[in-house]
């Protein structure tokens, strides 16, 4: 115990020490066992535990699985390219960069293991394809020697896991979502009535929280169906929450709610707050939703969208399945696109720069070049800031090379048999756990070990010579250079460009729905907005800015779609020329993003039509609509 204090005292993360300690001791298990099965490249083993492990067994197993079918995919495709190029090494750069490009493209648009199987399909296909041109072993032979190394070092991943890791600690987790709904039921009863709940948080403060807990709900996803059912259901529920908290926001302090509806969701809270059955609990807001419903049918639609999505939850508890509970489409994750679509271009792009570039020089090492560019160009296209990553990686992957070098042509020399050059290396390996546990050296130094495998050829009689070794060494370490590079100058991302794609995203899908609006399609696009709402307050959290103009501007997106939806249902049964003044309003409305001012003033002319029509409510919902533009103008600016 006092040990541990000792550690964290001074900067280790005990956990991640814990789990760096198991990951290197599987390591170094595949390297022999690996070594033992006459692999041509042991170490790979070694490196896949480093690739698969996880701190969490659920999310281990899962990705080890994941891992295992990434790489019968990219070996499978490694293979046909390498029949299809034959002896053209253009053809093979060409053909590998489309692949690579692709799957990183499908690696950011998807979620969680997926997104890691699809980046893993691409550079095991580089792995296969460049590593493997110049390899003595037959195109089945290679092929089948890649496919066992991958699994000696899956197995070992899995075999320390099960024994050694701890399982995921999903309660955790419910509880606190637990304690989420909580503050937010009491803080809406709060606002409904008079009473005051000690310790109340602003609507943007809790919308934070909810953020950073949907964020945990990845990871905890994995291991199991489930486990993916509980945090759909779970995500329902935040998405309810956020629901609530924009009405509050819109609402503020004005006026009072009836005493019954105020009351039903006091005994909501109080239930939630001592940990009640679910149904118990949706049972108050029902009672409040049908309270309200007369006076307030938006308070009525948040009752019911929370209400719906605990008995949603317990539906899961009870049949261990997520249903969607209700009429209306369930959550609809945020898919970033273009995002997507900027990787695909990014990788192809640089890949095929790399790529024909050896194809002309013929340099030896050539091969490496492209393999650590592909690596690196596609597992870190995710990051919210990769540049910023590919420092610390590149300066972990220098150590790693002078390091190889010098076990190469130092240390090596002095064995007599195999099993010492083994021996040898296990040390550089188990030495990795220091600096991945500790907060200031922890990021890249997966990349140290990686590239000291990489590096490492365990076998006798030692063959080639210092300069080639140095050579080699110089192309892995060009990986990371070339990345950083790419990442700074080829649609350079941040926390700050993402968020700003994403209010962008959110804005072209309202001028879609002002040009060709659907009942259907307003439910899809209300169905994505809370979790984009979420993501928008994560991402503006992680860059330490105020998440006042987020939640604002994302109420006024909401409020615009609602009003958008009004008046479209309006003109269904209006005169005809009610028709004609809705229709230019909602062109005018279809380029919201290129003046705001315009359209907030389109809005208001036309509510002077509605009110002189004798349309008071719609009339008056517009006006209200055309305020918020204005007063959010930089919000729908910034996202052009």
């Amino acid at each position: 115990m006092l040990t541990t204090a000792w550690l964290a005292g001074k900067g280790f993360d005990i956990e991640r020490l814990r789990f760096g300690l198991r990951t290197a001791l599987a390591s170094c298990l595949a390297l022999v066992v690996a070594w033992s099965l006459g692999l041509e490249h042991p170490q790979w083993s070694a490196m896949t535990v480093w690739a698969a492990s996880q701190p969490v067994r659920e999310l281990m197993v899962e990705k080890s699985l994941y891992r295992m079918a990434g790489t019968l995919v990219g070996t499978a495709a490694g293979l046909l390219l390498l029949l299809a190029a034959g002896d053209s090494l253009p053809w093979l750069v060409i053909g590998l960069a489309l692949w690579v490009g692709l799957c990183a493209g499908a690696g950011n648009a998807l979620y969680s293991l997926l997104s890691y199987g699809a980046l893993l399909s691409g550079y095991s296909a580089a792995m296969v394809a460049l590593l493997g041109s110049a390899d003595s072993l037959g195109t089945l032979a290679l092929g089948a020697d890649r496919l066992l190394t991958v699994l000696v070092g899956v197995v070992m991943a899995l075999l320390v896991g099960l024994l050694f890791t701890p399982g995921a600690r999903r309660s955790e987790l419910e509880e606190q979502g637990r304690r989420c709904t909580t503050r937010v039921l009491h803080q809406l009863a709060a606002q409904l009535g008079s009473r005051r709940h000690p310790g109340a948080q602003a609507p943007s403060d809790l919308l934070v929280d909810i953020a950073l807990l949907e964020a945990q709900l990845e990871p905890s996803a994995a291991g199991s169906r489930r486990a993916r059912h509980s945090a759909r259901t779970q995500r329902t529920i935040l998405a309810a929450l956020t629901a609530a908290l924009l009405w509050m926001r819109r609402r503020g302090r004005a006026g009072t709610a009836s005493p019954a509806v105020e009351r039903a969701v006091h005994a909501a809270a109080l239930a939630m707050d001592r940990a009640a059955p679910l149904p118990e609990v949706a049972g108050h807001l029902q009672r409040a939703q049908a309270l309200a419903g007369p006076d307030d049918p938006a308070l009525a639609q948040v009752l019911e969208r929370l209400g719906d999505a605990l008995l949603a939850r317990q539906r899961f508890r009870d049949t261990g399945r997520a249903r969607r509970q209700g009429n209306r489409p369930g959550l609809l994750r945020h898919r970033d696109w273009v995002h997507a679509r900027h990787a695909m271009l990014r990788t192809t792009g640089v890949l095929l720069v790399v790529g024909l570039t050896w194809a002309a020089t013929g340099w030896s090492a050539g091969a490496y070049v492209m393999l650590g560019t592909a690596v690196m160009v596609t597992l870190f296209s995710t990051l919210e800031n990769p540049a910023w990553m590919m420092r610390h990686v590149l300066l972990w992957q220098a150590i790693a090379a002078l390091l190889a070098l010098t076990v190469r042509w130092l240390l090596w020399p002095l064995a007599d048999a195999e099993w010492q050059l083994i021996a040898l290396l296990a040390p550089f390996i188990l030495v990795t756990v220091i600096p991945f546990a500790h907060r200031r050296t922890q990021n890249g130094t997966v990349d140290y070990v990686m590239v000291l495998l990489l590096l490492s050829q365990p076998t006798l009689p030692l063959v080639g010579t210092f300069s080639h070794s140095l050579a080699v060494a110089l192309a892995v370490v060009a990986g990371p250079l070339l990345a950083l590079i790419a990442f700074r100058l080829i649609f350079p991302t941040s926390a700050r460009h993402r968020q700003r794609r994403l209010e962008a995203m959110m804005l072209n899908e309202l001028e879609a729905l002002a040009r060709q609006g659907t009942p259907e399609r307003a439910a899809v696009w209300e169905a994505r907005l809370y979790h984009r709402v979420m993501q928008l307050v994560h991402w503006s959290h992680r860059r330490g800015d105020a998440t006042q103009r987020v939640v604002d501007g994302s109420l006024a997106a909401l409020t615009l779609g609602e009003t958008l939806q009004a008046l479209q249902h309006h003109g269904e049964q209006a005169d005809a020329a009610t028709r004609r003044r809705l229709a230019a309003s909602l062109r005018r409305l279809g380029r919201l993003r290129q003046s705001p001012q315009e359209a907030a003033a389109a809005l208001e002319r036309l509510a002077r039509t509605l009110a002189y029509r004798q349309q008071v409510a719609l009339a008056r919902q517009s006006r209200h609509t055309a305020r918020l533009l204005r007063a959010n103008q930089a919000f729908f600016q910034q996202a052009s």
